[in-house]
């Protein structure tokens, strides 16, 4: 046993009585019973309230939804879409008058057994630049169906593209996204998967050197809530400039282009086919749900926010301004982010609205056996036959 100074005796000792004139509670985190200031506390509370959520839900409840659908027939329910759209376009903090030049290169081509993937990188507006592959199948009849595809929160598009954290290539489609962009060429369909602002490349310095994973969401979207602005109008206009830069590419068929993401990227992929007309086709994975239940009673990041949007709309309102395009919607049993009941719920709203549109042939949900994750089972060969209409 190592020599143990007087000193060093007294500090022990001094430290033994100070733990001993301890509350047992406070030497014993662990197994406390105190869970804060009204603990015990018995009297003085009736009709008190102190759940900050609870109350949120209230509010939702009273909030007047100004732009809720109530449209009894098509002209109505086309009037109804072209109000909101305009009002969902100044609560997103709305989009540049111009459209910069793209500016576009490719960096790399690279071969793979069945398509072809390509780096690009393209201007979407002064200051922002963005990155992504293009990957078009080999035996695709050219100009192809194009799907944009936006990856959700993680390391951002090389996740769906077949790239790994040291940057190798991987053949099993690993982590909850499945490199979707990579089935969606295999399925025969041209793919431009885009990094979204926030992720992979896309970030600052301090939240890069922090590795692969760490999303730089913060501080962006809340500089752009200070602009007056959104993280999610951004996004949109990122997706926007990436149907102008499908046009400019004579494989691919600026008429035939639709829109798919995954979480974070179900989010851009409801809102930018609400918005842009271009978009044909929409898959919406692990997303629809009620702003009640998702966003606004559980932990989420600052980009999925729209200040006042509930004065106006719901979340299924937004998915009701895709109608009559083809829309598919796939939600896990049991996410745990985006609540199954709350989809089912969303869902069988926005199906109402595609009912007034004569539509429902062309809206499907899958409810999977699974977490929060893509799943595609259904939904790919949904848009396949849509697209390729």
């Amino acid at each position: 046993m190592a020599n143990v100074t007087r000193r060093e005796l007294g500090r022990l000792a001094a430290g033994i009585a100070a733990a001993q004139a301890l509350p047992l509670r406070a030497q014993s985190p662990a197994g406390s019973a105190y869970t804060g200031p009204l603990t015990g506390v018995t009297t003085g509370i009736d009709g008190r309230h102190f759940d900050p959520v609870a109350e949120t839900r209230d509010l939702f409840a009273a909030t007047p939804r100004r732009l809720r659908f109530q449209a009894s027939n098509r002209s109505a329910a086309e009037a109804w879409q072209k109000t909101l759209r305009a009002k969902l376009t100044d609560l997103l903090g709305g989009f540049p008058a111009v459209r910069t030049p793209l500016r576009p290169a490719v960096l790399e081509t690279r071969t793979f057994p069945g398509y072809r993937r390509e780096k690009i990188v393209f201007d979407t507006r002064p200051g922002s630049t963005m990155l992504a592959y293009v990957l078009l199948p080999s035996q695709a009849r050219t100009p192809a169906p194009t799907m944009i595809c936006v990856p959700g929160h993680g390391r951002g598009v090389d996740d769906i593209v077949g790239i790994d954290e040291q940057g190798r290539d991987r053949t099993d489609k690993a982590g909850y996204q499945h490199d979707f962009a990579i089935q969606v060429a295999e399925a025969g369909m041209a793919a431009v998967a885009i990094e979204p602002l926030g992720f992979g490349c896309r970030r600052d310095p301090i939240n890069a050197r922090a590795g692969l994973s760490r999303k730089a969401c913060e501080p962006v979207a809340g500089s752009a809530l200070m602009l007056g602005q959104t993280m999610i109008g951004w996004r949109v206009w990122d997706i926007m400039r990436t149907v102008d830069y499908i046009a400019t590419r004579s494989e691919l068929d600026a008429n035939r282009v639709g829109c798919m993401g995954i979480s974070g990227g179900g989010t851009a992929t409801l809102f930018s086919t609400a918005l842009e007309p271009r978009l044909r086709v929409a898959l919406v994975s692990g997303y629809l749900n009620t702003f009640r239940d998702s966003v606004g009673s559980l932990a989420h990041c600052i980009d999925n926010y729209v200040p006042g949007i509930l004065n106006w709309a719901e979340m299924y309102d937004i998915g009701g301004l895709i109608a009559p395009r083809p829309l598919f919607v796939e939600s896990g049993e049991k996410d745990n982010i985006f609540p199954i009941q709350a989809s089912i719920e969303s869902f069988g709203h926005v199906r109402d609205i595609y009912a007034t549109f004569g539509a429902t042939d062309r809206i499907e949900q899958e409810v999977f056996p699974g977490e929060h994750s893509f799943w595609g089972k259904k939904g790919i060969p949904f848009l396949s036959r849509w697209i390729s209409a």
